[in-house]
């Protein structure tokens, strides 16, 4: 696909279903062609590079081919047939953030190898945007795109998701753990990351304390641009080429940046004269942040639609009045995934149009529901090389078991009509035997953005 015109090129492959495919190595001139869509505004404030690519040599196909996308069949349920969109085949993040994190660091590099200058990666995160950036920058590294001086990362997680926090090369080499340190914050709100961290890149700015030009990387088109690949993969290796076909896609969601960047793709895939499908969604939430399925019931955060829950007979929380609600849980304000903890998404106007646009739906699931289906979650996935954990209790990453079983619940309660079929996106799922964790005395603990200035004092 490197015509003059990649986006013409790009047909339907039929009977490849299972083929893992390195989708921004694949799709890397369609994404060059539909870059400067994404441009940031000259007056967002702040240093980021162009949406330019660096050329596709080598190593860059090296640092680019952890990126993939796979599709398996998972069978019908209630005569709705089922299929798993794998994105998180990178096993040294096993989420979907390697998309985004990936063309981010691909970008920096581009600026650096072009300008010269050395630029400071900076992302607040609840933890998994934090795990795959830091990767990205390791593998940039390892294909010596860069070296250790020219690009740098810091992270700001909530003392909350430590768990998620991968040691790596990136940790375990004394000299690459003094140049990208990993920030904590003791609070009681993870949101609070994304407050500190805007405090940062302000003090940062107006200290004038190093050369290094502080990137703050969590722009919405960051993650769209990267995202339109799942639009991409789906009309070659999945439906998206049938227009008469009705897919409902599921994703667990905190702002469904991932839907809003397949939604992109789409947009772009018929600008250049394809016929593509109209997807529907199915937003899948957790009680603690359940505005996105609250936004598309009531078209704003007033939370008119939250049913009131009681307490059952053993203990439970249940209600009977919403089917868009758990009907049981331990807790009706319950985190059941932390890394899910954005209040009032400014995305929710964009999604709400798209389901009112294209049909779907969203459902909240506990904690409760989720254990209450996990052996059907391991069944489903048992022809997958998404392998559950056989004790819940050691699953580190929840969004795949929630997107399962939302969809589960959701055919159950008649919530998905006239639909041929649901593709759930595997986003993430990870266990703790799955990697190392970065112990506790390798992180550094702070509470003010000035805290983290000091270590570049």
């Amino acid at each position: 696909m490197d015509n003059a015109n990649p986006a013409a090129a790009l047909r339907s492959v039929e009977g490849r279903v299972n083929e893992r495919v390195a989708i921004l190595e694949r799709y890397y001139d369609l994404l060059s062609q539909s870059s400067a869509g994404f441009e940031s505004p000259s007056s967002n404030g702040g240093f980021e590079p162009s949406m330019e690519l660096p050329l596709l040599n080598e190593p860059m196909r090296q640092f680019l081919s952890v990126a993939t996308a796979q599709f398996f069949e998972l069978g019908a349920y209630r005569d709705v047939p089922l299929r798993l969109l794998d994105l998180r085949g990178n096993p040294n993040t096993q989420t979907t953030k390697t998309l985004a994190s990936t063309l981010i660091v691909a970008r920096a590099i581009c600026h650096i190898q072009k300008t010269g200058e050395r630029i400071l990666l900076f992302s607040p995160s609840s933890g998994n945007k934090a795990i795959a950036l830091r990767d990205a920058v390791l593998r940039a590294l390892q294909a010596k795109l860069v070296d250790e001086t020219q690009l740098r990362i810091i992270t700001l997680t909530p003392t909350q998701t430590v768990e998620k926090l991968r040691s790596t090369e990136l940790y375990d080499n004394p000299r690459l753990r003094a140049l990208n340190p990993i920030f904590v914050l003791d609070t009681d709100s993870p949101e609070r990351v994304k407050v500190i961290g805007q405090d940062f890149k302000e003090v940062f700015s107006k200290a004038g304390i190093s050369d290094l030009k502080l990137w703050h990387s969590l722009r919405l088109e960051n993650y769209r641009f990267s995202d339109q690949t799942r639009a991409f993969f789906d009309f070659e290796y999945g439906d998206a080429w049938d227009v008469g076909r009705k897919t409902v896609h599921v994703h667990a969601v905190s702002s469904a940046y991932g839907l809003l960047g397949y939604l992109s793709g789409v947009k772009f895939l018929r600008e250049n004269k394809h016929a593509v499908a109209s997807p529907s969604f199915l937003l899948v939430q957790h009680l603690a942040t359940s505005d996105m399925v609250l936004h598309m019931l009531d078209g704003d955060f007033s939370g008119t639609s939250t049913p009131r829950y009681s307490r059952l007979v053993g203990g439970l929380w249940g209600q009977s009045a919403s089917p868009h609600f758990p009907a049981t849980t331990w807790s009706p304000s319950e985190v059941l995934e932390p890394t899910f903890y954005t209040h009032q998404p400014t995305t929710a106007d964009e999604m709400t149009a798209a389901i009112r646009e294209g049909g779907g739906s969203g459902i909240v699931v506990s904690l409760h529901e989720c254990l209450q289906r996990y052996s059907e979650c391991v069944q489903l996935l048992v022809n997958t090389p998404v392998k559950l954990p056989s004790d819940p209790r050691d699953l580190k990453e929840w969004s795949l078991v929630m997107a399962l079983c939302g969809c589960l619940n959701a055919i159950d309660r008649g919530l998905l009509t006239s639909s041929n079929g649901c593709t759930i996106h595997a986003s993430g799922s990870y266990s703790c035997q799955d990697y190392k964790r970065i112990p506790a005395n390798g992180l550094t603990y702070i509470n003010t953005a000035e805290e983290m200035l000091a270590f570049f004092r």
